[in-house]
């Protein structure tokens, strides 16, 4: 088996045949006399051999392919990384194509600033009724968030995706059917989620950077992470989720978060998928416990 970068030798000629044409084996093809026939071999393999050391390439020069030799171990533009398992753990850093940033693709949980803080996480919009009133509720208390888009959603209210970034809040793709059995699908079908929901979105906010990716349902896979690393996109899972969308109530909702802020720092809210007037209220009285606790906000680690 050939070594990996470099080109496997061939069969001289037709069937395998040595350089001249023959097999080169004992009394093939010798014409008389045998001594003029192997003084010319001779010569034309001295010969061979000079023009060989004249034209060799030199180091760090074009190999024969005409081509120049990729240093070791990088990748190809839009390899992607060898992942993890589904418990987040990077396989590397993947090396992405299309000029997007080289992201990790663990799943991040992680905030960008250090010491005590949250980030606020919202799914499954933008929706023409519930993000403004979101947005109203981040801008009264001063809150910058990360908005999980669905990507027909963006599509539908460009206006409300631009008014996200032009708040200061990132972006982030939840791909295109919030499918939550994708991790067993084909493969293929993960990558249109994500890239299908990632164009999406970027044309519907003007081309502004999407930084994150979230699988529905925390349904990551190794191969659906790198990809979305490779395409600049961090996967973000999160550490409390308020299972505001069951509609327990206004104070379950917050209660939910102050009994599990202790998992960690990236909460789980949803202004898209019904009814979120209770998300709206107990958004706000979060905010408002939060800010009493010290917490400070911030949005999930990229890099």
């Amino acid at each position: 088996m050939a070594e990996r970068g470099r080109i496997p030798q061939q069969p001289y000629g037709p069937g395998g045949q040595g350089p001249y044409g023959w097999d080169g084996g004992p009394g093939r093809r010798r014409s008389a006399p045998q001594g003029v026939a192997i003084a010319l071999a001779v010569a034309v393999v001295v010969l061979a051999a000079v023009v060989s050391a004249v034209v060799a390439p030199g180091p760090g020069k074009r190999s024969a392919a005409g081509a120049p030799k990729a240093p070791h171990g990088s990748a190809r533009p839009g390899a992607g990384s060898t992942g993890g398992g589904g418990d987040g753990k990077s396989g590397g850093t993947a090396t992405p194509g299309g000029g997007y940033p080289v992201v990790p693709d663990s799943i991040v949980h992680a905030a960008e600033t250090p010491g005590k803080a949250v980030n606020i996480t919202i799914d499954d919009g933008p929706d023409p009724v519930w993000t403004p009133q979101v947005l109203q509720v981040l801008r009264k208390h001063h809150v910058h968030a990360t908005f999980c888009m669905i990507g027909p959603q963006a599509r539908d209210n460009p206006a409300l995706v631009r008014a996200v970034v032009a708040g200061g809040h990132r972006l982030c793709d939840h791909t295109v059917h919030h499918d939550e059995g994708m991790d067993k699908k084909p493969v293929a079908y993960q990558e249109s989620e994500i890239l299908d929901a990632l164009n999406m979105i970027e044309k519907a906010s003007g081309g502004a950077r999407v930084y994150y990716y979230r699988a529905p349902g925390g349904a990551f896979t190794p191969p659906s992470r790198a990809f979305a690393a490779q395409h600049g996109l961090r996967p973000l899972g999160w550490n409390v989720d308020t299972e505001d969308y069951q509609r327990k109530g206004v104070a379950t909702i917050v209660g939910t978060v102050k009994y599990e802020i202790g998992n960690g720092p990236t909460i789980l809210f949803h202004d898209g998928g019904g009814d979120r007037s209770q998300t709206v209220a107990a958004l706000d009285q979060t905010l408002t416990w939060l800010q009493q606790q010290g917490y400070a906000f911030s949005f999930p680690q990229v890099d």
